[in-house]
């Protein structure tokens, strides 16, 4: 009876982990590529092992064909042209592409274990049939043999670009689509997000002996070859691989020896100036990664490049593209910022069509928070508020009545302001009122217990949540429900309706839609202050504060418009009483949020 006992609870366990654990799939790349630097084309050939970790069985897989969005009429060229703010990068140019400037793949083979596979090119996808089902648990071989050819720089991939970097090489091979437990993620590029499995990459690029390469990953080799040089570079854990490519780049090593780190710079001479910058760019960028490891979670890897190229700024597995010509502070804080998209999406791979609001909010909130702690004297931000710029942002943007709910689809948003502000501003101040929500200190400790325990998978909203939930012993739905899910606004308001000489009686109205806990400071004549909390009732608790001088009030039932505060001061004088003192509730109109006393 014992054995039988033994057994039912492990046969229990079993099936309850596997019901319930979590799985991604995986893959391992090995690419080479033959690239012919006088018509801008390359001839790959590409091997890629592809694990089935599912529970489904698959019949059909998906790969991404991003130059393929750089031609007239691709679906890129039409959003850009039927949008009230294209990107300015982009406009029109797509549509005045000739045939030797446009990009393209062209699938001249594919094979699953040997054997031809039927597929079928659409636009940036490419759907091919498996001649036979890959089982859960399983994996298969894929063989493609490709002609690409790359478009002119207009949009993150590219040659030729303005500042003169020959090539910006970025989503520039066929790549396996993410396939979760939703399903396939085969969205056509339309100049958004990326999401994708994680795996090892072990590339080779074959071109001219005259250019210097950077990319994603180790240089495990250069040989050289009659008039080309084979650059061997292998990454492991990544979820994607870039690289760039100029004759004229200078490169510079930094050795950060206390984080086990080595930062590559690479960058024209074009003038003394950025020269200049450049080199004052590589002590900055050593002390941003000492400070976002200890603040946000280590970083993994032994390399980061920071690599002039591409038409802005751009993040990739441990590289970046960057834009150089710049004046230094906008240099320091493109760089910090792709250099925080190591946490906020390289290593936290979100599905970014659906969760743009956690990369690139996410990575502004921290890029803040890096600036007014580490570069304060370049930024001079409001140490009380670092992301007060972003607060009136968001609040100057819903004015314009373009706002629409972060859980938009990042290609299906009606104009690109929308969308920017959305998942850059309002996803930063997201976690900025988290903070206010359930206190700094369980904020950032989320945050590093978030890193430490996703690191390497493809944690969504939920996810977060529970993290956040689990940390700080609050229920955290209500707001994920308000401020992702709908566009409704925060807006409270204070009002005396009763005073007498030992008693001052204040409503509290909510007249936004979206409930918040609430913080109410009394400052009375001589300096002194109290600082009033109201928890909702749907938090389930309250927010962790070292402050003795907190007075815990009653829930308020969010169902309730109003909230009333009697205040004992016996005979003390007030000289104001503030709503939100703190500043970090993102409320749209704080004209009402403070009463002055004579």
């Amino acid at each position: 009876m014992l054995m039988f006992k033994f057994f039912f609870l492990l046969f229990s366990f079993l099936f309850s982990f596997n019901s319930y654990s979590y799985w991604q799939q995986r893959v391992e790349y090995k690419i080479s590529i033959d690239f012919d630097h006088k018509n801008h084309q390359f001839l790959g050939e590409q091997n890629l092992k592809y694990f089935n970790n599912s529970k489904d069985t698959i019949n059909k897989v998906y790969f991404h064909l991003y130059f393929n969005a750089f031609q007239p009429g691709s679906m890129m060229d039409v959003r850009s042209r039927s949008l009230p703010d294209p990107d300015r990068r982009v406009m029109d140019r797509i549509s005045k592409l000739s045939k030797n400037e446009i990009g393209f793949h062209q699938i001249k083979k594919i094979e699953q274990d040997g054997k031809s596979l039927i597929h079928h090119t659409q636009g940036t996808v490419l759907e091919v049939e498996l001649a036979y089902p890959l089982m859960p648990n399983q994996s298969t071989d894929f063989y493609l043999e490709y002609l690409s050819q790359v478009p002119v720089q207009i949009r993150r991939s590219g040659r030729n670009s303005k500042e003169g970097i020959d090539y910006s090489m970025a989503q520039w091979f066929p790549k396996i689509a993410e396939y979760d437990e939703n399903g396939w993620h085969a969205n056509p590029y339309i100049a958004r997000e990326f999401y994708a499995p994680w795996g090892d990459f072990d590339v080779s690029i074959s071109i001219n002996k005259d250019y210097i390469v950077a990319a994603t990953g180790i240089l495990e080799s250069k040989k050289k070859v009659n008039n080309k040089n084979i650059w061997n570079f292998k990454a492991k854990d990544v979820h994607d691989f870039v690289w760039a490519a100029d004759p004229d780049y200078v490169h510079d090593i930094l050795k950060v020896d206390s984080e086990n780190l080595e930062l590559h710079f690479y960058y024209q001479k074009t003038n003394d100036e950025m020269v200049s910058n450049w080199k004052r760019l590589q002590d900055d960028t050593a002390d941003a990664f000492r400070y976002i490891n200890k603040k946000f979670g280590k970083y993994p890897y032994t390399k980061y490049s920071v690599i002039q190229g591409g038409d802005g700024g751009m993040e990739y597995p441990m590289a970046t593209l960057i834009t150089g010509e710049r004046s230094y502070p906008s240099l320091l804080s493109v760089t910090v910022h792709e250099v925080l998209h190591s946490w906020y999406q390289m290593l936290l791979g979100t599905n970014e069509s659906y969760l743009a609001w956690m990369d690139e909010g996410f990575t502004s909130f921290a890029q803040n928070i890096t600036f007014n702690n580490e570069f304060n004297d370049i930024y001079k931000l409001d140490s009380k508020n670092p992301l007060e710029g972003s607060y009136n942002r968001y609040y100057n943007f819903i004015k314009t009545g373009l706002e629409e709910p972060l859980s938009t689809h990042s290609d299906h948003f009606s104009t690109n302001q929308a969308y920017g502000v959305g998942s850059y501003t309002k996803g930063a101040i997201f976690l900025m009122q988290l903070g206010y929500i359930i206190g700094e200190e369980k904020l950032y400790s989320g945050l590093r217990r978030y890193y430490n325990e996703w690191k390497f998978k493809h944690p969504d909203e939920y996810d977060f949540l529970r993290i956040m939930e689990k940390e700080s012993d609050i229920e955290l739905d209500w707001y994920m429900d308000y401020w992702v899910k709908t566009t409704h606004q925060i807006d409270y308001s204070l009002e005396v309706f009763e005073k007498d000489k030992s008693t001052v009686s204040i409503n509290i109205n909510r007249i936004g839609k979206m409930p918040m806990p609430i913080e109410v400071q009394v400052i009375y004549d001589d300096l002194k202050s109290e600082n009033y909390y109201i928890p909702l009732s749907i938090m389930r608790g309250e927010k962790y504060n070292s402050n003795d001088n907190i007075i815990l009030l009653k829930d308020w039932e969010w169902v309730n418009e109003s909230y009333q505060i009697d205040l004992d001061i016996e005979e003390k004088k007030i000289n104001k009483i503030i709503l939100d003192p703190s500043g970090k509730m993102a409320d749209v109109d704080k004209s009402n949020n403070t009463i002055e006393f004579e």
